[in-house]
Formats: C-alpha cells, sequence, structure tokens
C-alpha cells in the first residue's frame, strides 16, 4: 500500500503552505487522482485520516479526490480516446503510436482553510 506514503508527502506539502501563509487551521484538501495513477481512492482516504488526526493542523481535515480521466493521444491520427477503454492501440486507426495526454496526476489541487 503506498497510499500512506503519498499521505505522508500531501502532508508535508500542505504544512509547508500553511506555515508560508500563516495558516493555523486547514479544513480541506483537494487532490487530483488520475484514473490510472495506481492510486486506489479509498486506501488513500483510509490513510489520510489516520494520518491527519495526528497533526494539530490537519485535524477532521477532509480529503477531497477529484479522479481525472485517463485520455491517450495517438500520433498516427492525432484522435484522443479514453485510455481505460482501449488501452493502447488507438481505437480510429490502430496505430500503436500512442501516449498517456492525461489520467497519472497525483497533485494537490487545493487547500482550503477554516
Amino acid at each position: 500500500m503506498h497510499e500512506l506514503g503519498i499521505v505522508f508527502y500531501i502532508i508535508r506539502d500542505v504544512k509547508q503552505a500553511a506555515e508560508e501563509n500563516h495558516v493555523d487551521k486547514v479544513s480541506g484538501v483537494v487532490m487530483d487522482i488520475g484514473e490510472v495513477s495506481t492510486i486506489v481512492p479509498e486506501y488513500l482516504t483510509d490513510c489520510w485520516r489516520w494520518a491527519a488526526d495526528r497533526e494539530d493542523l490537519l485535524r477532521g481535515c477532509e480529503l477531497k479526490i477529484n479522479i481525472v480521466p485517463a485520455v491517450t493521444h495517438c500520433d498516427g491520427c492525432g484522435c484522443d480516446y479514453g485510455t481505460v477503454e482501449h488501452g493502447k492501440t488507438c481505437p480510429v486507426c490502430g496505430s500503436t503510436q500512442t501516449w498517456l495526454l492525461r489520467g497519472n496526476e497525483v497533485e494537490i489541487r487545493s487547500i482550503e482553510v477554516s
């Protein structure tokens, strides 16, 4: 379960942002998590609850997750298509000259303060 390690990095970054902005309490953290990022959102929120409640700054803070759909781009025909539905092979032209355009993100979108 790598989600716990990711939570520790999120907490580190949130604490740094809070310190830089003189914030004493964070009420919410919004994350963008890619559909093919290998992160299990339920595991991430469970780990978050366990770790965040050990920090005064984050006690009771809610972790909100936006799932970013995975999209692949085909260099063969220029089409963008759903990665999960079609994989590496373009459903339009059959090319395998493709690359992931989005859907692998693990990013803090925003930090909400009280």
